[in-house]
């Protein structure tokens, strides 16, 4: 008998960039998918154990941090981030099959994938009217669905493919190095160390008061931990009253990273474990083979040491 498929909740509705960047994963691709229409939805539904995983994005290179992932794990639930997928983000204008350029009238997406796409828009169809949608993938949907020929939406290529449309043209976005950042979380795993990981965790302070920030960055500094991330988020307290998310390489197994940490809980109002997790980047799995090689040679080479210990 065949053991129950892992279940994986994501943020959706199905064919938007969330979906897209879950199916780079084979395992992930393999599972039972469930989109729900809130990423706090997502969040609740893998801490109350109705999913065993979460896929959320958490970052945007133009838009920033994705608030309601970061502040839900800050606040609302206890889930450990199992693994990060960044992917570049391509945007595509995409009509009815028949329709071409001259035919638009309208352009619908979500008002942020617009706003990424305005020298397209005005370069190609100025006098097009922009509709706002609810999300890329509904703007697809409801042009695949009941859409007419002088119609056209703006959404992932997955999109096009789902409800039956051609794409005009490609890459309509105005950056095209903008990526998103997504995140794997559950609520008890913590992955093993892999030689090239990333820790998150989030720094409470007992009082705002001056050099603070500089006591906490002073504890990766003096252990030459590298920084990825800083940034400050409102605590819900009080008016000014922040946290810190850090983002730094290595892993909670790591020794330097284990002690870095033990110092800031003992001298912070309170530190929140994130997650230790494999790093995404072109390099990683090479970064990883090379780090295990060298830990293997390592461990070789103190194991010659301690047999000769009289």
């Amino acid at each position: 008998m065949n053991p129950p498929a892992t279940t994986v909740a994501y943020f959706g509705p199905a064919a938007t960039f969330t979906q897209e960047a879950l199916l780079t994963q084979p395992d992930l691709a393999l599972a039972d998918l469930t989109w729900l229409g809130s990423i706090q939805g997502v969040l609740d539904a893998v801490a109350g154990e109705e999913f065993d995983l979460g896929f959320v994005p958490i970052e945007n290179g133009i838009e920033g941090t994705v608030s309601a992932t970061i502040d839900g794990l800050i606040h609302d639930v206890d889930l450990h981030i199992q693994r990060e997928v960044v992917m570049d983000i391509h945007l595509h204008l995409m009509v009815r099959p028949g329709s071409g350029l001259g035919d638009i009238r309208s352009v619908s997406s979500y008002p942020h994938a617009l706003a990424q796409c305005q020298k397209y828009l005005a370069r190609e169809l100025p006098k097009a009217e922009q509709r706002a949608a609810n999300s890329t993938a509904d703007a697809a949907r409801l042009l695949g669905e009941a859409g007419s020929a002088d119609e056209a939406a703006i959404a992932p290529r997955l999109a096009a493919e789902r409800y039956g449309l051609t794409i005009l043209a490609e890459d309509v976005e105005d950056h095209p190095d903008n990526q998103t950042r997504f995140v794997l979380v559950a609520k008890t795993l913590i992955p093993k160390p892999t030689g090239h990981d990333k820790t998150s965790i989030v720094c409470f302070q007992r009082a705002d008061h001056p050099g603070s920030l500089h006591g906490i960055l002073g504890q990766f500094a003096a252990r030459n931990i590298n920084l990825t991330k800083l940034e400050s988020r409102p605590t819900k307290q009080g008016l000014g009253d922040y946290c810190f998310v850090i983002d730094l390489s290595g892993h909670l197994g790591d020794e330097v990273v284990a002690d870095c940490l033990r110092d800031l809980h003992a001298g912070l109002g309170g530190v929140k474990f994130l997650g230790s997790y494999p790093a995404a980047g072109e390099h990683g799995p090479e970064q990883r083979r090379q780090a295990d090689a060298a830990w293997q040679a390592a461990d070789e080479w103190l194991g010659g040491l301690r047999r000769s210990i009289d």
